[in-house]
């Protein structure tokens, strides 16, 4: 009987989990795909880019709602089940209500786990793999961002203007600003122009202007009838070295564990132009040891969420201060959740301290463990 009741609750529970979790986790990832149209508007990625951008970024929103979720699921489940009765005829049946709150415990164990693997592998290597595809990425939109009487400066080291754009479809007196470097670079005056693609390369094609190149202080002028600019060398000013957030535990864990003497320049991503490199300074040291923690320390949160919300057991529906009871109880797992993202940003390379903060939700859990047992006990434990 009690399998059966235990299999039912959980089942439920799991159920309702996937369905509030997937519908969450569907208008935020909804709302982040409008904000990342910038992609596509602003700097000039193709719609592939941008779907598969945000498509990789469903792992993060998953494990960023996950304990949220998972509390919340607990919860109602709890609630329900007191307000249809069911907690009384578990209690009548000679269910323990430790024996409940440790099937409970149980079942979050799975959620720390589920939460740890993603934390650890899944979120960073779906990051870094979005990233790859933005360093990857040319910049396939950038005839639709050239517009008459504006100035488009999205590709990097690159300014283009154009006065108008005629009948034919060419653009006419157009001004290009090609910077090298901080000294070197070349202005270049056509009279008409338009964009065409060849061989997988998008190219402007310039008439009847001259070439203005600057090197080191001194202007040679060019003049043509007919030149071409190959825009596929260039790349837009979206960030693509690697995040914190995106780089693998192991990385980040020798960075932080080995000495000083041993850190060295660490490889990421598929270029070899994108590296991430371990520094002895103790700024960028706390800030690695920030993110490796943070990705061991809101997982522990879960089986403290899962006691708080058993708390709900304590009291019956009929009890006085029931509903406070239950406001309570949400409000707390509310502000633990908070707490569990604020004490993330006190990681540092002080290990002693990391070490505290670590074990700050297993010593809460334990406290409020011993708690229910207490309250519980005398009144079907």
């Amino acid at each position: 009987m009690k399998k059966i009741i235990f299999k039912n609750f959980l089942r439920e529970t799991t159920i309702f989990f996937l369905l509030s979790c997937s519908s969450v986790a569907l208008i935020v990832w909804v709302i982040q795909a409008v904000n990342y149209l910038g992609f596509v508007t602003e700097d000039g990625h193709g719609f592939k880019i941008y779907f598969l951008y945000t498509l990789l970024s469903l792992p993060k929103i998953i494990n960023g709602i996950l304990p949220f979720m998972f509390f919340f699921a607990v919860f109602f489940m709890l609630v329900k089940y007191e307000d249809q009765n069911q907690t009384l005829i578990f209690w009548s049946n000679g269910v323990k209500k430790s024996e409940f709150l440790n099937i409970i415990i149980r079942y979050s164990l799975i959620f720390l786990i589920l939460q740890l693997i993603m934390n650890v592998f899944l979120v960073p290597f779906t990051q870094d793999k979005a990233r790859s595809f933005i360093r990857q990425s040319n910049v396939d939109f950038l005839p639709s961002l050239v517009k008459p009487k504006k100035f488009m400066d999205t590709v990097k080291k690159l300014t283009i203007y154009v006065d108008k754009k005629n009948d034919l479809g060419q653009f006419e007196n157009i001004v290009i600003k090609d910077s090298f470097n901080k000294v070197d670079s070349r202005i270049i005056y056509a009279k008409t122009g338009f964009f065409t693609e060849l061989n997988d390369q998008n190219l402007l094609i310039l008439n009847d202007g001259k070439i203005l190149n600057i090197n080191k202080g001194k202007t040679t002028v060019i003049n043509f009838n007919k030149t071409q600019l190959n825009l596929s060398k260039y790349s837009s000013k979206t960030t693509k070295y690697p995040k914190l957030q995106e780089v693998s535990i192991f990385l980040l864990s020798k960075c932080i564990f080995q000495t000083i003497d041993q850190r060295s320049t660490t490889m990421l991503g598929d270029k070899n132009e994108f590296r991430f490199q371990c520094s002895h300074e103790p700024k960028k040291l706390d800030n690695l040891s920030q993110e490796f923690f943070s990705r061991l320390f809101k997982p522990l949160y879960i089986p403290l969420l899962a006691i708080v919300s058993a708390l709900l057991l304590i009291k019956s529906k009929n009890s006085l201060g029931y509903s406070r009871h239950k406001i309570i109880i949400f409000i707390t797992g509310v502000i633990l959740i908070s707490l569990s993202e604020i004490l993330t940003k006190f990681f540092s390379f002080d290990l002693y301290k990391s070490f505290l903060l670590m074990v700050f939700p297993i010593i809460i859990s334990v406290i409020l463990y011993f708690l229910f047992y207490k309250q519980s006990y005398g009144t079907s434990k």
